[in-house]
Order: structure tokens, then C-alpha cells, then sequence
């Protein structure tokens, strides 16, 4: 990165692979902004690695108030921002496509969609000014930025636009030195992927057992994205189950 030590805004920071991140990020030395919508959860986050090189900003990414007093924050602390991972995401309610309810499709879409976008706009002002002038975006997708699950169809619509974002961002960075990637991550353990190993509804309509890896398998690969010079870019990177049923007809 332009700056030493460099500086990261984390997204969805309280809990699951954001919280790792952070964590992986503080002890490679980056100071982090550790943003996610609730204090007690980002400051159990930073309780796993008190490095003294961190702000917690209770933030819903949903909210552009709240999105530019989060990067408000962080510039005026330390002056800029090197790399935002754009991680905040929530799954919805499972349900199939008639029966989604309206707020729900909005909520899903609020945070997952508009809210990654409020924060790499952000981002990207700051990226813009910055002297040197560059930074990295990376967008946490999902193997629901390819194929979906069934009965999740907000948040396979979000993942789906989350490329296009990182596209956009990756070409209109280009003239500014700002790299724009996207790391899909397939059955990373978490709290979101414990049913996995109970049985998940398949394409087929079965439910069937899914594996799992460890998430610092994901965490290993955003750090690998983050450590490059800016003039190299990962635009996208899968990171997944080895065995999980991602790949082939289901």
C-alpha cells in the first residue's frame, strides 16, 4: 500500500469473515476502521487483537448519513483510506421467490447491495484525493454472484450486482490508481454456514450435508488481494469447499 503504516476500513467487521480480517489485518499492521452496526460486537472483534491501531464506528453501510461519517472518521483521524473490504452482508429469510416479503427484499438489498456501494464511493473519494493518489477496494461476492441457492433470491440478485459494481469500480479506478477486486468465498465456516453441516436444500429439491473450510482460508486470500502493489489487481478470486457442489448440475 501508498502509506505506512496503511489503512483499512472493514465492513461488517462484528462478526463471521470480517471479524477475522480485521483481526489477520491488525496483526500484518494496518490500522483498521472496524465499522458494523453494533459497538459490543466490534469491540469483542478488537478484544482478539488490542493493537491500539484501530477506531470502532458503529455504522449501518444502508444509511449514506451514516457511511460518510464512518469515512469522515476515519480521514479525519489519519487522513485517508489505502483499502476498503467491502464485507457487510446479510443472507434474508430463506423463502421461496412468491412468498418473499417485501421489507425483507429491501433489507437485503439495502445492505448488501446499496450499502456496498455508499462504502466504495466513499472509498474512492478518499482513494481519489489521496497524496499519493490510489488505494484498493475489495468486495466480499459469494459463489451466489454465479449460481444461487434456491429460496434466496434477493440475495443472490446482490451478489450478482456486486460484480457488476466491482467491474464499474475496477474500470473507472484505472485513471485514479485505485484497484478494484472481488473474492468469492464458497462454504467458509461460519455462523452463517452451521446449517451446512445439518443439510441444506439443494437445486434438486434434497437436502444434503455440505462441507465447509476453515475461514482462514478466505482470510489468507483478501490479505494475499490486499498485500499486492496497486499497478497488480485479483479481479476475482473463488476461494472454496473442494467438494461442495458448486460445480456441475444440480
Amino acid at each position: 500500500m501508498a502509506h505506512t503504516p496503511p489503512i483499512a476500513v472493514v465492513t461488517g467487521a462484528g462478526s463471521g469473515i470480517g471479524r477475522h480480517v480485521t483481526v489477520a489485518l491488525l496483526k500484518a499492521g494496518y490500522r483498521v476502521a472496524l465499522a458494523g452496526r453494533r459497538e459490543s460486537t466490534l469491540q469483542e472483534t478488537l478484544a482478539r487483537e488490542a493493537s491500539g491501531r484501530a477506531l470502532t464506528i458503529p455504522t449501518d453501510v444502508s444509511d449514506a448519513a451514516a457511511v460518510d461519517r464512518l469515512f469522515g472518521e476515519v480521514c479525519d483521524t489519519w487522513g485517508h483510506v489505502d483499502l476498503l473490504f467491502n464485507n457487510a452482508g446479510v443472507a434474508g429469510t430463506p423463502s421461496p421467490v412468491e412468498d418473499v416479503v417485501f421489507a425483507d427484499w429491501q433489507a437485503v438489498i439495502g445492505t448488501n447491495l446499496t450499502g456496498a456501494f455508499l462504502c466504495a464511493q466513499a472509498a474512492f473519494r478518499s482513494m481519489k484525493q489521496g497524496d499519493p493518489q490510489g488505494g484498493r477496494i475489495i468486495n466480499n461476492g459469494s459463489l451466489s454472484a454465479h449460481v444461487p441457492r434456491p429460496h434466496a433470491v434477493a440475495y443472490t440478485a446482490t451478489k450478482h450486482a456486486i460484480t457488476g459494481l466491482t467491474k464499474a469500480l475496477s474500470l473507472e479506478g484505472r485513471a485514479f490508481n485505485i484497484a478494484c477486486g472481488q473474492i468469492d468465498i464458497g462454504n467458509a465456516a461460519s455462523d452463517m454456514t452451521a446449517a451446512f453441516g445439518r443439510g441444506v436444500l439443494q437445486a434438486g429439491g434434497v437436502h444434503a450435508v455440505e462441507p465447509t473450510i476453515d475461514v482462514r482460508h478466505a482470510v489468507d486470500a483478501v490479505l494475499y488481494m490486499a498485500s499486492l502493489p496497486l499497478e497488480a489487481n485479483v479481479h476475482c478470486l473463488t476461494v472454496m469447499a473442494t467438494s461442495m457442489p458448486y460445480i456441475g448440475r444440480g
